[in-house]
């Protein structure tokens, strides 16, 4: 009968290489040739109270799960490992399976081959990654997941501080998502599908009251929804809100043409002279004309009262 208090040199070598200490033990190695495949049984000691995955306290056994997960490759074979996992009865949080070293909780992967895998998306396509690692689409995309949680739990207790709000599209048929960007650290936060009110308020609700206040400033486009939601959810919003130049300079360009027009209409109709072809003049800074462009902004002046005057603002708030 097979001792099984004395691993053998497969066994000791897996071990070693997945960081198997006790409570746990690479109990088997089996290899299987013609099926490209190692199979790697662990077992935890059935005479220890594990601790509960939710306080810590150590509790009684209740039975156990078997589990696989698999592993990095060996020498290019399919590696899996599988355990009974033990499940624990906690008086105050009830039945659970406690969790395994090697593996997050609801991973069919080893963390170190989620790390892989990751590591391999950012240098190719899902599908490349997908060929080369023998995954499926759906798998890959629970690695991906799954990276994102973490990196948004490890981000709760982070200040943010200079947040952007913008929408993209994708496909032909023109759908739009909604991406929030951490602006001081260049990163993205955030992705939700659409570009609503509703969108980016699921984006306010991941923070906490603390993250919420340490924000400085919310960088957008002109959007009502986002205007909206961010006047819902951060303090003092409006002095916070900062639209971007871009939206900015349009709509300012587009008054001045619109006040041009009707005034050049006005003039024709007075019988008065009508400058022509000025569109473009009015909407460069006089700062930065050529000298041909500013000789004939400067007369425009002068001659055209209505679109050269300067309104005088007022902000409410």
């Amino acid at each position: 009968m097979r001792n099984l208090s004395r691993m053998s040199d497969k066994e000791e070598l897996y071990a070693a290489i997945l960081g198997v200490r006790a409570p746990w033990r690479v109990t088997q190695v089996d290899v299987r040739v013609k099926e490209e495949v190692v199979t790697v049984t662990i077992a935890a000691r059935s005479d220890l109270r594990h601790p509960c995955p939710t306080c810590g306290k150590p509790c009684p056994g209740y039975d156990t799960r078997r589990r696989s997960w698999r592993h990095l490759d060996t020498c290019q074979f399919k590696t899996i490992l599988v355990a009974d996992v033990p499940r624990v009865e906690c008086g105050e949080h009830g039945v659970l399976q406690i969790d395994t070293p090697w593996a997050e909780p609801n991973s069919g992967f080893t963390s170190v081959m989620e790390s892989l895998v990751i590591d391999w998306l950012q240098e190719a396509s899902i599908s490349a990654v997908s060929r080369r690692m023998r995954l499926s689409w759906d798998e890959i995309d629970g690695v991906m997941q799954r990276a994102v949680r973490r990196g948004l739990s490890r981000r709760k207790l982070e200040a943010i501080e200079r947040i952007g709000v913008d929408e993209t599209s994708f496909q032909k048929r023109h759908e739009y998502v909604t991406v929030v960007s951490d602006l001081k650290r260049g990163r993205v936060l955030f992705v939700a599908d659409d570009r609503t009110h509703e969108s980016l308020d699921g984006f306010w609700a991941l923070l906490s009251p603390e993250q919420l206040r340490a924000i400085e400033a919310v960088a957008m486009d002109m959007c009502a929804a986002y205007v909206r939601s961010t006047l819902e959810h951060v303090e003092d919003a409006r002095s916070k809100i900062c639209f971007d130049r871009f939206h900015v300079a349009k709509l300012l360009n587009d008054a001045v043409n619109t006040v041009r027009k009707q005034e050049n209409r006005d003039l024709a109709a007075a019988g008065e002279y009508v400058p022509k072809g000025t569109k473009f003049v009015w909407a460069q800074n006089p700062e930065n004309m050529p000298p041909m462009r500013r000789h004939m902004f400067d007369p425009l002046l002068a001659n055209v009262a209505e679109t050269a005057r300067i309104p005088e603002f007022s902000v409410e708030g």
